[in-house]
């Protein structure tokens, strides 16, 4: 019998909020875990909130932080990149934070050649899950779809995982945005730690030109095959939170946002649970016999 979904909401859902505002907001839709980011203005974590009130805050209510979002470039590994890791792990750990999420570099100038960009990626993933395995973190690795990004594709970010014997620490984020951009195949659904879900509707731009700000909540009308990849995963065993993460500034600005969020939730549950029985993608189980590892 399939297991019932479980849905989390990532802080650009409504960065506008005040974190107290934004823990009922996931409670108003029935939703017990967040995500928090670092990149966000006048907010925590960046605002300089101690990661004491938020663990506070979070635990009066019954809310899990799933994870710290993200270290970036996490590929780009040097002294600052070290020391960024131990605040942002220290951070996640004293607020009771489950993970860290790490994202490559995602620049046009970005010098590097294809095969420097692999060795950053192995050395950087070397370096990262000691002092992931030193807080109790598990490290999320998101590659991002955008043609300029140093990580496209979750196999490659999957053998520089295996190269640093890092699978008892790090697993991957399945992003439905990203995972659409850029065109991967195989879902690898027992190697997932997270989903990230989001839609894109009203297509008028070509592939390559969409960006973040095209991001909105998933409904009936997604471009992007949202439902689909989520199906695939569930179908494959994955077990995890489906986190909700628009960036659109038309979600941002909704007055109606819990509407909105239920809405989506509704239509997610109905789709899924009409989905009809489908065998996994043929090349999840290059897993072997790594248990999966979620949030």
């Amino acid at each position: 019998m399939p297991q019932p979904l479980r849905f989390a909401l990532n802080r650009m859902v409504a960065p506008q909020l005040s974190l107290s505002d934004f823990i009922d907001l996931a409670l108003a839709v029935k939703v017990d875990a967040i995500e928090l980011r670092n990149d966000l203005k006048g907010v925590e974590i960046e605002d300089g909130t101690s990661a004491e009130r938020v663990r506070e805050l979070c635990a009066v209510r019954g809310v899990k932080v799933l994870s710290i979002n993200a270290l970036y470039p996490f590929d780009v590994w040097n002294e600052q990149r070290r020391r960024q890791l131990l605040d942002l792990a220290g951070y996640a750990r004293a607020c009771g934070a489950a993970g860290l999420v790490l994202c490559p570099c995602n620049e046009r100038d970005d010098p590097r050649t294809e095969a420097q960009r692999v060795a950053g990626l192995e050395r950087a993933l070397s370096e990262i899950a000691p002092i992931l395995r030193e807080h109790g973190l598990q490290g999320l690795v998101e590659p991002l779809g955008f043609e300029q990004s140093a990580l496209r594709y979750k196999r490659v970010a999957l053998e520089a995982i295996r190269a640093c014997a890092g699978l008892d620490v790090l697993r991957l984020v399945h992003d439905t945005f990203h995972h659409h951009l850029a065109g991967e195949q195989v879902l690898f659904p027992e190697l997932t730690g997270l989903l990230h879900i989001s839609g894109v509707e009203a297509l008028q731009t070509p592939l390559s030109a969409l960006r973040d700000g095209h991001r909105v909540l998933v409904g009936d009308a997604d471009l992007l095959g949202t439902t689909a990849q989520i199906a695939g995963l569930l179908d494959g065993g994955y077990g995890g939170y489906l986190s909700f993460e628009p960036f659109a500034a038309s979600v941002h600005g909704r007055s109606d946002i819990r509407q909105a969020l239920e809405a989506s939730i509704r239509h997610l549950r109905q789709a899924l649970s009409s989905r009809p029985a489908v065998g996994a993608d043929k090349e999840h189980s290059a897993a072997g016999s790594v248990a999966p590892m979620y949030l």
